[in-house]
């Protein structure tokens, strides 16, 4: 038994040496709204959708380092507000609505998150706000 917690152990510390990139590129064209949803997607969506992660100290530990580092590149990818004003009107207009559309279906921020952000969650306020927001977007689309 002593062998295979030495082993594990063993393992575990190896990979500590092989970090993987937690980056934070520049922020090239940042969306713009109003004061106070900036103030609500900071808090609850930054960390995942944007270059302004911050990298807390479990993101240096293997293997949730993996974990973190695949959520935030995935989370990038999919909706990057450090990168929004660059995607055509459109389509920032459909993604604003897909951010209330996770929101309202609980899907956003994910729980596993809250557990250890428990700032990032939404408000019944949060969630209105984020709702006329989204609504107003929709509303200039027609």
């Amino acid at each position: 038994m002593k062998r295979i917690l030495y082993l594990l152990l063993s393992v575990f510390l190896f990979f500590q040496l092989f970090p993987v990139p937690r980056d934070n590129p520049p922020i090239t064209s940042e969306i713009t709204t109003s004061v106070e949803v900036k103030e609500i997607l900071k808090r609850s969506c930054y960390d995942c959708h944007s270059n302004e992660t911050v990298w807390p100290f479990y993101s240096y530990v293997f293997p949730v380092s993996y974990l973190v580092t695949n959520h935030v590149q995935e989370g990038r990818d999919e909706l990057n507000f450090s990168e929004f004003g660059s995607l055509a009107e459109r389509k920032q207009k459909k993604k604003i609505y897909e951010v209330w559309e996770q929101v309202d279906e609980g899907e956003m921020p994910p729980k596993d998150y809250l557990l250890l952000h428990p700032s990032a969650n939404l408000s019944e306020k949060d969630k209105e706000i984020l709702k006329n927001w989204a609504n107003a977007f929709s509303e200039d689309s027609e």
